[in-house]
């Protein structure tokens, strides 16, 4: 098998969660790589989390969006780039049921624009394209293989439609054009450095103030959990082993229902799930179950490391020493937040924050009392 090596890199999102991770990994590993790190410092964005790059003479921060043409083709020029690692994405399914435009905007119009660019300057030999399990839609409860690369795509609510969507875009230019792209599709990740609107960082950061933890519906939904620096090496040998034209899936076997991962939370903050969970009103839809197979990637010769147990405590951690890392996130840990994303910081209604209840003192994992 042929091994690409790549020598300038454009990572988007680079100040996103899991896109810091793989920066920081191809700095660290392979010094001989350009990155360009391009972000436009949404608000689940932190330069911070780019920090162990910083200072490298190969990495070159860019403030600004994918959504801008003339930035995008300039980068393209000036930087000689010959591959895109396109991580920037609305993610968040909950602010799709509530500015589910701006999730348009960003994952499929801002795709279209990379694509595009790529297609103008003719220099990229890899577009690796990010996207997400949840494209598949649900998986039955009783099914024991998950989707595989070539499953029915079959997206349930607005923010995975425009994972799909921008799949069809990658798909259509690789066919129309020539484009060298792969595409992955990957299970939960949780780790250090991920904003707090999402499932484990939120319950983290609400066990740690002694708070209650609030679980959609009944909390039977099951998921698959990868811890960061799994999945940052995963997309290292993507970059390097995967087959232009090719799709990849990124996930585990090992699934955890939501009510087990508060459960878990609980446990090592000592705190009595009966009185420290609350279950709350679900969201609009809420699939069920996300469940991949993930063999062709294994073959590519990438394994899961990090066993749940050893990561959750890693991100505890994290997080009880870096408690203000996101600044005031009291808005990201309502049970339904919703994220209005305007330039310039992170906007919030309160209403909902003000109904939570405190258990008994928030603690941290060591017993000791936090405040």
């Amino acid at each position: 098998m042929a091994t690409y090596k790549p020598r300038n890199i454009l990572i988007t999102g680079a100040a996103g969660f899991i896109a810091s991770h793989v920066t920081n990994r191809l700095i660290r590993n392979y010094p001989s790589y350009k990155i360009v790190a391009l972000d436009k410092l949404d608000y689940c964005s932190n330069l911070k989390n780019l920090h162990p790059s910083k200072s490298s003479p190969n990495f070159k921060f860019v403030e600004g969006d994918i959504g801008s043409a003339d930035l995008v083709n300039y980068l393209l020029f000036t930087e000689s780039i010959d591959t895109i690692m396109h991580f920037a994405a609305q993610t968040h399914v909950d602010n799709s049921f509530g500015n589910s435009f701006e999730f348009t905007k960003n994952n499929i119009y801002g795709t279209h624009v990379l694509l595009e660019a790529c297609k103008v300057t003719g220099q990229i030999r890899r577009f690796i394209h990010v996207s997400t399990d949840e494209v598949y839609g649900e998986t039955d409860e009783d099914a024991v293989v998950g989707n595989h690369e070539a499953s029915q795509l079959l997206p349930s609510n607005p923010y995975s439609a425009t994972k799909a969507g921008a799949e069809m875009l990658v798909m259509a230019y690789g066919r129309s054009y020539g484009l060298p792209v792969i595409t992955t599709r990957g299970n939960n990740v949780y780790g250090p450095n991920q904003f707090p609107e999402k499932l484990i960082p939120k319950f983290i950061l609400l066990a740690m103030r002694g708070m209650v933890l609030p679980i959609h519906g009944d909390g039977s939904n099951v998921r698959s959990y990868l811890y960061c620096e799994d999945v940052a090496e995963a997309f290292e040998v993507i970059l390097h082993k995967g087959e232009v034209g090719h799709v990849y899936n990124i996930g585990t076997k090992k699934e955890r229902r939501v009510i087990d991962v508060a459960k878990d939370i609980c446990k090592l903050f000592l705190m009595d799930p009966e009185k420290s969970i609350e279950f709350v009103e679900n969201r609009p839809f809420n699939d069920q179950r996300y469940f991949l197979d993930d063999q062709k990637l294994k073959n590519l010769g990438w394994s899961e490391r990090v066993i749940w147990e050893e990561g959750l405590k890693k991100t505890i951690d994290w997080y009880t020493k870096h408690p203000n890392w996101w600044g005031d996130v009291s808005g990201a840990l309502l049970p339904h937040p919703r994220m209005l994303m305007i330039p310039g910081g992170r906007h919030f209604d309160f209403e909902e924050l003000n109904r939570m209840s405190h258990v008994n003192g928030p603690k941290l994992p060591n017993g000791k009392s936090k405040l």
